[in-house]
């Protein structure tokens, strides 16, 4: 995920504008507590993604105050984007590992996972976005955060006499109509429109890039707006980058060694139909790092946002493995698509 801004693009709090609503999470505390006592635990580790980190010390006050007081509590300070990127040196080290914010990407029982469900009543947004979705066939998606509506939110568009579409995606994700920022699996639905309910726009971007036959209207419960995907700004930038590349004569090929992020066939297959590509291992993917390397360009096996979140951030041209093939001449320029993430580790 994006190494930038824990907000995404058409995020109010970028402007300095007030939320329309405040989010409130359920940390699931007594579960916590109990998952403790059951294993006698001494040392609890917990890991937030980056725009909850602010609240960690909070959660760790109230879990003190129900723990005996020999229990230690951890508080990852790793970069986490996601539920493939779990902190795996805190979690070996603790009794019990509990990571906030996102649904158990693979079941596990040495994980904790609490999605952190929103408290924000979704139904007035999908109300005003009824403007823009045709009575008929729909697809409907969400994220991690308002699962715990979903049902009602299908109950809602049938009620209005629209057909809706869901499925659950592949193992890379828990729930059905579940979207992640890397998989859109769930989107792979049998409608020409798909109402997208959620925060910020990437999510809903990448599956109008995955999904381009389809109309994705994003209904936005946090900010209170309502939009239309447009690519056409997303679609230059990437053109951009790979023509920039398209004279590269030294590729660095990034692994990342986060644990749900590695894609080591691909990188491989890269570098075994190149002399002059390098392997560079990582786990954080960052401008800073990749600069002192003598390199012509990028490509990035590792998550996808890093090349479509910071890819101009770069001193050089990074590319998704898609875009790498277009880039060298082995695919035609038309055949650029958006980079998905599939299976889970």
């Amino acid at each position: 995920m994006s190494q930038q801004s824990e907000y995404s693009e058409g995020d109010l709090r970028k402007t300095g504008m007030s939320l329309k609503h405040d989010r409130e999470w359920d940390y699931e505390l007594d579960r916590i507590v109990d998952a403790v006592e059951e294993r006698d635990a001494k040392k609890v580790g917990l890991q937030f993604p980056e725009g909850l980190k602010r609240r960690g010390p909070k959660v760790a006050d109230d879990l003190r105050e129900l723990l005996p007081d020999d229990v230690t509590i951890l508080i990852s300070g790793q970069p986490c984007y996601g539920a493939c990127d779990l902190d795996t040196y805190l979690m070996k080290r603790t009794d019990v590992f509990v990571h906030f914010g996102h649904s158990p990407m693979k079941n596990t029982d040495k994980v904790i996972y609490v999605p952190l469900f929103s408290n924000v009543d979704v139904l007035p947004i999908m109300e005003d976005a009824l403007d823009e979705l045709e009575v008929g066939d729909v697809g409907l998606v969400t994220t991690a955060q308002h699962m715990n509506r979903f049902e009602e939110m299908r109950e809602w568009l049938e009620d209005r006499d629209f057909d809706v579409h869901t499925r659950k995606g592949d193992d890379r994700l828990t729930h059905e109509g579940q979207v992640l920022g890397c998989n859109y699996a769930s989107a792979d639905i049998d409608a020409d429109q798909v109402l997208y309910v959620g925060g910020g726009k990437f999510h809903p971007l990448g599956l109008a890039m995955e999904h381009p036959d389809k109309t994705v209207v994003i209904a936005d419960p946090v900010n209170n707006v309502v939009t239309v995907a447009d690519t056409e700004k997303f679609m230059k930038q990437r053109y951009g980058a790979v023509h920039r590349a398209m004279d590269a004569e030294k590729w660095g090929v990034i692994f990342c060694t986060k644990i749900g992020q590695g894609r080591w066939e691909v990188a491989q297959d890269i570098l075994g139909d190149n002399d002059d590509a390098y392997l560079i291992t990582m786990d954080e993917v960052t401008p800073d790092r990749l600069r002192n390397f003598a390199m012509d360009a990028f490509v990035n096996t590792g998550c996808p946002r890093i090349t479509t979140d910071d890819g101009p951030q770069f001193h050089k041209p990074m590319l998704t493995p898609g875009e790498y093939e277009i880039a060298v001449g082995n695919k035609p320029l038309d055949a650029l698509e958006f980079d998905t993430f599939h299976g889970t580790w």
